[in-house]
C-alpha cells in the first residue's frame, strides 16, 4: 500500500512539474512572469480575496512610504524612478510579448500613451504632490472612493447606467468625502480654503478613474503582459518633461541606501506583484466584487500610517470612514450578489 501511495504520490509530482513547465514558456519563446508567479505562490495564485488584499496592503504601504519619502525627495522623481525601474525589471520578461504584439502597438500608440498616463504616472504624481500636504490617513480615506468615482467615469465613456442603488452610494460617499475634506467644519466652505494636498489627492482618484473605462473600450488586442509593459514604459516617458524641470527646480534626491530601497520596493511591490495580484484576482472572482473590497485599503493604511507615521486619526477620520465605506458597499451590494449567483 505504502509503495503504492508512492507511486501515485510521485505522478502526481511528475505532472504538476509538467504542467509548470507547459505554462513556463509562451509559444513564441519568451517567459512568463505569470508563471513564475504561480511557481513562487502555488497555492497563493489560486486564492483570489489573499490575492486582493494583498494588492491593497501593498498600495497601502505605497501611500504610507510615500507620505515619509516626501520629507527626502520630490514628488516628480518619486513617481518617475518608481515606474523607471519597474519598466526595467519587466522588460526582460515582456520583450518577446513587445516584439510580437508591436505593429497593433504602433497603431494604438496614441491611447496607450493616455492609458499609460492615467494609470501609472499621472495618478502617482498627483498623490505624491498630495502627500506632501496632507496625512497619509486622508489619502487613504479619499482613495477609498474609487469603486464609485469609477463607476461615474464609466458611464460618461462606456455608456453604463448606473442604478438607484448605485447613485445612492456615491451619494453616501461623497459626504463621507466632504467630511474629510473639511475637517468636520462647514465653516470651511466660506472661507473656500481646501488643504491642498486633499485636492490633489482626490484628483489623483478622478485620473485613475477614467484608466478602467478607457482600457475596458480602447485597450488594444494584446498580450496582458505587452499591455502591463507598455503602460509602464509610455507613463514613465511621458513624465520626463516634468521630471527634468523639478530636477532643475528643486535638485535631485540624494541617493542613499535609504532612498535605494524606497525606489526598490516602489517598483516591485505596489508596481509590479500588486498588479499581477490585482489581474489575477479579477481574473478568478471579476472586476465588480475586486473593487467592492476596495475599503480594506482603508484597514491597512490607517493601521500602518498610525503605527508607522504617529498619525493621529480625528473623529472626522472615523466619520468620514462610515460613510465613504457604507456609500461603496451600498453601490456594489447588487453587482456582489449578482456574482455570487453566477
Amino acid at each position: 500500500m505504502r509503495r503504492a501511495a508512492f507511486r501515485t504520490g510521485a505522478a502526481l509530482c511528475s505532472k504538476a512539474h509538467s504542467a509548470v513547465r507547459r505554462t513556463s514558456h509562451d509559444p513564441g519563446g519568451g517567459i512568463s512572469m505569470a508563471a513564475y508567479f504561480g511557481r513562487i505562490g502555488g497555492w497563493l495564485y489560486h486564492q483570489a480575496y489573499l490575492l486582493v488584499a494583498l494588492t491593497y496592503l501593498f498600495w497601502a504601504l505605497n501611500i504610507v512610504i510615500g507620505r515619509h519619502a516626501m520629507a527626502s525627495m520630490p514628488p516628480v522623481a518619486l513617481s518617475f524612478w518608481r515606474w523607471a525601474l519597474a519598466a526595467l525589471i519587466l522588460l526582460p520578461f515582456t520583450l518577446s510579448y513587445l516584439k510580437r504584439d508591436w505593429p497593433v502597438i504602433r497603431a494604438n500608440l496614441g491611447m496607450l500613451c493616455i492609458l499609460g498616463l492615467t494609470g501609472t504616472t499621472g495618478y502617482a504624481v498627483a498623490s505624491y504632490w498630495g502627500l506632501q500636504y496632507t496625512q497619509a490617513i486622508n489619502g487613504l480615506l479619499i482613495q477609498c472612493t474609487m469603486p464609485i468615482i469609477i463607476g461615474v467615469t464609466t458611464y460618461f465613456v462606456v455608456g453604463d447606467k448606473l442604478s438607484a442603488r448605485q447613485m445612492s452610494g456615491i451619494a453616501v460617499s461623497f459626504f463621507g468625502v466632504l467630511m474629510i475634506l473639511l475637517r468636520g467644519d462647514p465653516d470651511v466652505l466660506h472661507a473656500i480654503s481646501f488643504n491642498r494636498g486633499d485636492m490633489w489627492f482626490a484628483a489623483a482618484v478622478l485620473i485613475f478613474a477614467f484608466y478602467s473605462p478607457l482600457t475596458r473600450k480602447y485597450r488594444p488586442p494584446i498580450h496582458p503582459m505587452s499591455f502591463l509593459a507598455i503602460t509602464i514604459i509610455t507613463g514613465t516617458l511621458l513624465v520626463i518633461p516634468l521630471f527634468i524641470w523639478e530636477s532643475v527646480a528643486i535638485g535631485m534626491p540624494t541617493l542613499d541606501m535609504h532612498t535605494a530601497l524606497i525606489f526598490l520596493y516602489m517598483a516591485i511591490f505596489p508596481s509590479i506583484i500588486a498588479y499581477i495580484c490585482f489581474n489575477r484576482a479579477i481574473q478568478l472572482i471579476g472586476p465588480n466584487l475586486v473593487a467592492a473590497l476596495y475599503p480594506l485599503i482603508v484597514v491597512f493604511g490607517v493601521t500602518l500610517a498610525i503605527v508607522f507615521l504617529g498619525e493621529r486619526p480625528e473623529w472626522y477620520h472615523f466619520i468620514g470612514t462610515i460613510f465613504i465605506v457604507g456609500g461603496v458597499l451600498l453601490a456594489t451590494r447588487q453587482r456582489r450578489a449578482a456574482v455570487a449567483k453566477a
